[in-house]
């Protein structure tokens, strides 16, 4: 006999079954969670798991890409890694991570 949990009567719209939910702090709703704990080890990365949904975590991976490029960052370095664990603190948990003073965005060209 199963519960409703296991027939997806409380199945949250655009999760898979059985997946991990936890309320997302920047979509402000309960969403499918990470699969796993980024950077291992790290006490940011156990608090972006129980607190950050995939498709937050995919909007911050742009978000990333788009800071490495304008900043030239070499993740071999530990300043440059320092710097986007800093960022994606503030980004997910803060004020938010705005973009450099001088970023324009693709096609936002004059």
């Amino acid at each position: 006999m199963a519960s409703g949990a296991e027939s997806g009567a409380n199945q949250i719209p655009g999760t898979a079954p059985g997946a991990r939910k936890v309320f997302c702090v920047k979509f402000q709703r309960e969403m499918e969670g990470l699969d796993e704990v980024p950077f291992d080890g790290h006490p940011l990365g156990q608090k972006i798991y129980d607190n950050v949904s995939k498709d937050a975590w995919k909007m911050w991976v742009e978000h990333m890409k788009m800071l490495m490029n304008e900043y030239r960052l070499n993740l071999g370095t530990q300043q440059a890694q320092e710097f986007l664990i800093q960022q994606m603190d503030n980004y997910f948990f803060g004020e938010g991570a705005a973009p450099p003073a001088d970023f324009v965005p693709p096609g936002g060209g004059h």
